[in-house]
């Protein structure tokens, strides 16, 4: 489950890409999420690794509204409030909350996934390519402090049509390749705060564990 979580870590001093047409792109991206003041998303996930044999298949939601987030993946959901943030774990029937600015960094937040170029990355256009029939642009990044992470480059496809971000692939320094494909995007749904507050009655027998 770390490799899954791993591309909603991506938190560091703010980078300034190299390359002025991945700048420009993804420049209008961010512009386009801060207009909003809520979104949805769906997305699958692939984990592979040939020297381990790994290969894992996973789906995720995610809703964000200003600072509060709901986030569902596999066996594991996650939402906070802005205040609090509750980890509920199926598999253990436990759940662990912490206040929102105190949350682990491998904490899945969705917002993250949507706004992972803004932090600690240069970034280089490699060109446009076709993914599931529509043209893309790839632009690759590349951490600013390689040392300190464990990942060498992420490249993210974005709608040349729309200047939607399509897919996130992480390729990691142990040969993991992780996909992540938008298969929904929604902008600015109505969603009560209620979503994103940790209702007990909904998870009868599951353990609270305050830190």
């Amino acid at each position: 489950m770390r490799f899954l979580l791993t591309i909603f870590l991506l938190t560091s001093t703010i980078a300034f890409g190299q390359d002025a047409k991945a700048d420009g792109i993804l420049d209008n991206l961010s512009e386009e999420i801060k207009k909003m003041n809520s979104f949805y998303i769906e997305f699958s996930a692939n984990i592979k690794n040939k020297i381990t044999g790994t290969d894992e298949n996973e789906t995720g939601k995610g809703w964000v509204k200003n600072d509060k987030y709901y986030a569902s993946y596999g066996d594991i959901t996650v939402l906070s409030n802005g205040m609090k943030t509750w980890t509920i774990v199926k598999e253990e029937k436990s759940v662990y909350e912490v206040d929102a600015d105190e949350e682990d960094e491998e904490t899945m937040n969705p917002k993250k996934l949507m706004t992972i170029w803004e932090t600690g990355f240069k970034s280089k256009y490699v060109g446009e390519v076709k993914l599931s029939g529509e043209t893309t642009h790839k632009i690759n990044l590349f951490p600013k402090n390689p040392g300190s992470v464990e990942y060498h480059t992420i490249t993210l496809y974005v709608t040349k049509s729309s200047g939607d971000l399509k897919k996130v692939t992480m390729k990691t320094k142990d040969a993991t390749t992780m996909s992540y494909t938008i298969s929904k995007f929604q902008p600015n749904p109505s969603i009560p705060d209620s979503k994103f507050i940790y209702d007990k009655k909904k998870y009868p027998g599951y353990v609270l564990i305050r830190d």
